[in-house]
């Protein structure tokens, strides 16, 4: 299965393991190709680099291409900013893309409880995988 992993950049490293392991696994896995400048960066580094990244060199749209012919995302959604499970604003774009190219939508944590957020999750029906990879299918 091609399968994209998605989330926070603050979480690219880990972004990167999930990748790693689920290529383990045999699927064909991708994170964007402009997550190298994040690598071993602070929190602080990465958020200049993201916004950078979205407003000079159109990472939407670099994302969206990848996604094509792709089979589903796997949402790496860990904790940030006090909020359990986070999904961001680019995140949950990339979930409705995932959702009309009808891939998917796999879930590393369940659903946040975030206002106006919770329920788009929800509506695509993803599958939360609870920590587990092997459930992907």
């Amino acid at each position: 299965m091609r399968i994209g992993v998605v989330g926070s950049m603050q979480y690219t490293e880990r972004m990167l393991e999930l990748r790693d392991e689920l290529r383990n696994l045999g699927h064909e896995a991708y994170i964007t190709t402009l997550s190298q400048p994040f690598v071993g960066k602070t929190d602080e580094e990465k958020e200049v680099i993201k916004l950078h990244q979205k407003n000079n060199m159109d990472a939407i749209r670099e994302f969206w291409n990848l996604m094509q012919g792709g089979d589903a995302i796997l949402v790496a959604n860990y904790d940030k900013n006090g909020i359990e499970n986070y999904i961001g604003g680019n995140t949950l774009m990339e979930i409705g893309f995932a959702h009309v190219l009808n891939q998917k939508v796999y879930l590393l944590n369940p659903v946040p409880e975030i206002k106006f957020y919770k329920t788009e999750i929800e509506a695509v029906k993803p599958v939360i995988l609870h920590g587990d990879l092997t459930l992907i299918r």
